[in-house]
């Protein structure tokens, strides 16, 4: 299935909105562009929210036709299993996580004990562990990290271009990390030259005017056979203004559902 999270609404549940979209609103918004799954990601509320509130969620997204996941950070034990017990109230079945969190820094060893500590209840409970590759950790050691631990319920949130950052070329992370992916991260990458000619900046683009090499990736992942999951994001910048900024977002979120659509009907 192809969707949005709370990445692709990024701007529009900020602080910069006049009025923030909450997550049933994203849902709505998503359902109307013909998502088919919504990732919450680092979505600091949803711990916070009663039983009731998650519920009402739960029912909302199935109303919609909406598959819920979750996203966070870290790997701490008292931290996932808070994720857990939101999973199992919202009826999720994956969590992207990364190894790091910002105040939390484990060594490849340590990350070893830590997952293996949590993944019972996860695979207790048929929720997956999907840690995302990103430039504090190579592809490499995450990869290690994956086969190492041995579960079916552990594996990687793929996206490429985070790791272009530690000079990882998106092409190798792919072809590395396929076999071991429960999810897709999608957003489209591209550098430009700065003022004066004076370096680069990497920033976000539509799907299939950057540099992501997304056909070579659907064919080595195959996620439709596989039943993993697209989840749309975007390193979108500030435009000169709100309305601006939330124009594109949202023209992006349409205009990438419909090009994902289209290659796969390729």
């Amino acid at each position: 299935m192809i969707g949005l999270g709370t990445y692709a609404f990024f701007w529009q549940h900020s602080s910069r909105a006049p009025t923030p979209l909450g997550l049933n609103e994203m849902l709505v918004k998503s359902q109307e562009m013909g998502a088919q799954v919504f990732q919450i990601c680092d979505y600091a509320p949803i711990l916070k929210a009663s039983p009731d509130q998650l519920d009402h969620l739960r029912k909302t997204a199935g109303a919609l036709g909406i598959t819920l996941e979750l996203g966070t950070k870290g790997i701490q034990p008292e931290h996932l299993a808070d994720y857990l017990r939101v999973a199992e109230a919202l009826g999720v079945t994956l969590i992207r996580s990364m190894v790091n969190s910002p105040d939390h820094r484990p060594t490849l060893s340590e990350a070893e004990g830590l997952i293996r500590g949590v993944l019972p209840a996860y695979e207790t409970a048929g929720v997956t562990i999907a840690l995302e590759t990103y430039e504090q950790l190579s592809s490499r050691d995450l990869v290690t990290l994956i086969e190492t631990v041995g579960s079916e319920h552990l594996g990687i949130c793929l996206d490429p271009a985070n790791c272009v950052a530690a000079l990882e070329h998106p092409i190798d992370v792919i072809e590395r990390c396929a076999p071991y992916v429960k999810n897709l991260h999608v957003k489209d990458f591209a550098f430009t030259r700065r003022g004066g000619w004076v370096g680069f900046t990497l920033e976000g683009t539509e799907l299939g005017a950057g540099l992501l090499p997304y056909a070579h990736m659907i064919k080595v992942v195959r996620p439709e056979s596989r039943g993993i999951n697209r989840v749309i994001e975007h390193w979108l910048t500030w435009q000169e203004t709100f309305e601006q900024t939330v124009e594109i977002e949202n023209r992006w979120n349409r205009e990438n559902l419909d090009y994902m659509r289209c290659m796969d009907k390729d």
